[in-house]
């Protein structure tokens, strides 16, 4: 891959077709005579002189175009720039015709500006080290995005949420290291700067990270993410009614006996144009032996990776239930997971009990569906819900790696807690995790991995 990273490029860089406004951006050490072959107003303007970003009108004389053009002249004199060097944006009438004719005769003109390729101006600002790998690849989602999930995902990884957790266990293990390798230095004095013990358990806590991340990834390339709805509550407090009927079959068994579901299920729902996974989990119960054990623990792990809840509480209940079921719900409502609390069995209650932000639902006349509808659009279209931390394509590039690393943590881990065993190799499996790390983040690479990435984008990003 030929990065010519001394030419200056340029590219239209808003979207083909009619707009108020369009976008030529130019970046390179040449953008500034660029402008002044564009606009013999530049050089007297006060961007010819600025030393930070700064915006003026100007109007922009293209040969193959008899009249000025009014504009407005986006300027970044330095390597504070998108793409960490002079770069600027023309702001013109969005006409496409108006566009390309600027464009070309810039790019014949004696400047020495070329076209830009895919991607290029996004590979510069990675380059630069204005955006690591997972970032730039964020910049393709963002553009991709096909609905608002999608958007929010990938303005998550662009904002640096997924690069930051990432980057700190980078660093968490480099720290490590040189404690590791600071001990194999002074050997001989038998100094210890991190104990065998610390160390197992930093390892562990990396690992666990890691293997997480790895889950996720692998889930998010099973298919297109599909967000994860769990109905909870009370034993017999009509779960099972309900996914039976948003699921459409008979999955679920339904009886009026208590702690019936013993298991969770899974079944993928289109509903009122929703597409989700919605599972089915066991009663909360005090019962902790046995099979009822492992299912309050089936549950738990269900509830704590949902997306959304639906927390199902009986119309019928007594007063004990009531005030036992009233303090789970508080509990759940204070975390971190978005909850709709349902009014179940509305049709069976000779009075419907006052439930607080309760709405209430009937399978048996299909009451209050409609508002759940609307209810659970809201709340997974909402900034608060919960979605997945990798965008396909990242985690398709990193899924091998993430898995690599996570081998060589769990190796690492397994050396560490031997006592007899080298802090060499102990201080091997760190690097080979540190490799994998850099190369998701980008701190290693090659050209062909550049020159496949950022392909994929459109001219002008």
């Amino acid at each position: 891959m030929d990065l010519h990273l001394d030419d200056t490029i340029a590219a239209l860089a808003s979207a083909p077709g009619g707009a108020a406004r369009g976008i030529l951006r130019i970046s390179g050490a040449g953008t500034a005579a660029a402008l002044r072959m564009l606009s013999p107003d530049f050089a007297a303007s006060p961007l010819a002189s600025a030393r930070r970003a700064e915006s003026a009108p100007l109007d922009i004389h293209a040969p193959s175009i008899r009249t000025p053009i009014p504009g407005r002249v986006y300027w970044w004199p330095t390597k504070r720039s998108y793409t960490g060097e002079p770069l600027a944006e023309l702001h013109l009438p969005g006409s496409t015709p108006l566009l390309e004719a600027v464009l070309g005769d810039l790019l014949q003109s004696s400047t020495g500006v070329r076209g830009a390729r895919p991607g290029e101006f996004t590979l510069r600002a990675f380059l630069a080290g204005r955006m690591d790998l997972l970032q730039a690849e964020a910049v393709l989602g963002v553009i991709d995005a096909h609905d608002h999930r999608e958007l929010q995902t990938a303005l998550s990884q662009l904002g640096g949420g997924l690069s930051g957790q990432l980057g700190k266990l980078r660093h968490d293990l480099i720290e490590l290291l040189a404690d590791l390798e600071a001990g194999l230095d002074f050997i001989e004095e038998d100094i210890e700067f991190v104990s065998r013990a610390e160390l197992t358990a930093r390892v562990a806590v990396a690992r666990h990270v890691v293997e997480s991340l790895c889950e996720q990834a692998a889930d998010r390339l099973q298919s297109r993410w599909r967000p994860r709805i769990v109905l909870a509550g009370l034993p017999n407090a009509g779960k099972s009614t309900l996914f039976n009927h948003l699921c459409g079959t008979d999955a679920a068994i339904v009886s009026a006996v208590e702690g019936t579901t013993r298991d969770f299920l899974i079944r993928p729902v289109s509903w009122q144009g929703l597409d989700f996974d919605l599972i089915d989990t066991a009663g909360w119960e005090a019962t902790l032996e046995g099979i009822a054990a492992a299912a309050q623990w089936q549950r738990a792990d269900q509830t704590n990776r949902a997306d959304l809840l639906l927390w199902c509480t009986a119309a019928d209940l007594d007063n004990d239930q009531r005030d036992a079921e009233e303090q789970l719900w508080l509990a759940l409502a204070d975390g971190s997971i978005p909850a709709i609390r349902l009014l179940t069995k509305a049709d069976l209650a000779k009075s419907p009990p006052g439930v607080p932000e309760a709405l209430p639902v009937s399978i048996h006349n299909e009451a209050g569906l409609a508002e759940l509808a609307a209810k659970m659009t809201q709340k997974l279209t909402s900034s608060a819900a919960r979605g997945p931390q990798w965008l396909g394509m990242t985690a398709a590039r990193c899924r091998e790696t993430l898995s690599a690393t996570a081998a060589a943590l769990a190796r690492a881990e397994d050396v560490a807690s031997q006592p007899t065993a080298g802090d060499e190799l102990l201080a091997v499996e760190l690097r080979d995790a540190l490799d994998g790390l850099g190369q998701i983040l980008g701190v290693v690479y090659s050209d062909d991995l550049l020159g496949r990435i950022f392909s994929k984008f459109c001219i002008g990003k």
